[in-house]
């Protein structure tokens, strides 16, 4: 046996390994680990294997961890939209349950604490104040309309109906 040959066994088992390493961090979707995992393993075959045979398991699974990194995302005070694309990126289609549970009022309220966090409440805001803020709420993925509820918003404003 060549220095290069590696038992194909052996190469599935290292693969493996790798791969169970790196979900004991944290949960991958499959796309993101199929990525780290081909850096080392030239062989494609050997990762979707692995990867076919993990989700098999229960170890990997898309949905897990679209409902949890949707979840942190949440908590951390980002919009539909940023998460959703954040989703994709990594490989996950479908909506998580976390955000259909969310409904319009509830996105718009986290915009307004988006933006009371960030500015404060002001009471009239000029143009390019609006835009200022507009942007920064854009940026962490809210829609236009649960921006502009946020920035009509006051200082009196409590609840957003």
């Amino acid at each position: 046996m060549g220095a290069e040959e590696v038992d194909p066994e052996k190469r599935e088992r290292d693969c493996e390994a790798r791969a169970l390493r790196l979900l004991g961090r944290r949960e991958h979707s499959r796309s993101e680990l199929w990525h780290k995992l081909a850096r080392r393993e030239p062989e494609p075959s050997v990762v979707d294997r692995v990867l076919d045979h993990l989700e098999a398991q229960g170890w990997l699974s898309d949905e897990r961890f679209a409902e949890i990194y949707a979840r942190q995302r949440l908590d951390a005070g980002f919009g539909p939209l940023r998460i959703r694309a954040e989703l994709e990126q990594r490989g996950v289609s479908s909506t998580p349950a976390a955000l259909e549970g969310v409904d319009e009022t509830t996105w718009c309220r986290m915009a307004l604490k988006q933006r009371r966090q960030r500015f404060g409440l002001s009471g009239d805001l000029d143009w390019k104040e609006k835009g200022r803020q507009g942007r920064f709420l854009a940026q962490r993925g809210f829609s236009m309309s649960q921006i502009e509820r946020a920035l009509g918003a006051s200082d009196t404003d409590e609840e957003l109906d």
